[in-house]
């Protein structure tokens, strides 16, 4: 009975190995593809409501990966934004290769293990959201199981994070409490963003991501060409009748 057990955890400990190594890197499909979108699938606003509440993670993330994404982004929060960790799953179920962003509130080490289990790639962590003491930790513990970190920020008092070596920085164009959005908060901040990164990591490259706000292939030229890789876009293609063939057009455009 003992040497069937030992097979059991052995195997198990493989299953696990294979579960973290496993893990399709969000920061290199930014840096290697040609459009540096991150496709989301999101539901619901707080502040607009329903997007698409019929929408289906089994259909619209593999479109999104079938039509050009860099990589993708699922909402998770129940609440607020009609998200559930099982989307992810069912999106890897129906045969999503991309990088997967767990875009969620996350404050606890217990969120990083859901997003682990549910199959992301990467999680977000938002600046305002945490300490950087908790912030650090958080990162730390996200590298340990073998997820990426995005960490977003969205003013200059949030600019002190950057030393904490996330794998990519992100920028809220929109203000989580106001909601009031402005894409012009990623030309504002981009400069100062990579500065305090070069001062505190020693990188002179970071990959940076615009959130929010983007609606249009001119405005993604243009960050481009401000330093930025990713570009974070939900609503405008969510609000398609087809989602992954709004994003089809909308990089055909590019």
């Amino acid at each position: 009975m003992q040497d069937v057990l030992q097979e059991i955890v052995a195997h198990k400990r493989q299953e696990l190995d294979r579960m973290v190594r496993k893990k399709v890197s969000m920061r290199e499909a930014l840096l290697s593809s040609d459009s540096g979108i991150i496709a989301e699938f999101k539901r619901r606003s707080p502040s607009k409501g329903w997007i698409k509440e019929e929408g289906r993670a089994d259909l619209i993330p593999l479109s999104y990966q079938q039509n050009g994404a860099a990589a993708l982004s699922i909402l998770t929060d129940k609440r607020y934004f009609g998200g559930h960790d099982e989307f992810i799953r069912m999106a890897r179920q129906s045969g999503v290769v991309l990088p997967i962003l767990y875009k969620n509130f996350v404050i606890s080490e217990l969120q990083l293990y859901e997003a682990l289990l549910c199959g992301a790639s990467a999680v977000l962590l938002i600046a305002a959201c945490l300490t950087k003491s908790q912030c650090a930790a958080l990162i730390e513990k996200a590298h340990a199981l073998g997820l990426e970190v995005l960490l977003e920020m969205h003013g200059e008092q949030e600019l002190e994070y950057a030393e904490l070596s996330p794998d990519m920085y992100g920028i809220n164009n929109r203000n989580l409490g106001s909601f009031v959005t402005d894409v012009d908060n990623s030309y504002r901040l981009a400069e100062k963003l990579r500065a305090a990164v070069a001062s505190t990591t020693g990188s002179a490259t970071p990959v940076l991501v615009s959130e929010s706000g983007i609606s249009c292939p001119q405005t993604v030229r243009e960050l481009r060409q401000a330093g930025f890789r990713g570009f974070l876009i939900g609503e405008t293609f969510m609000r398609e009748p087809d989602p992954g063939r709004g994003l089809a057009r909308f990089i055909s455009q590019l």
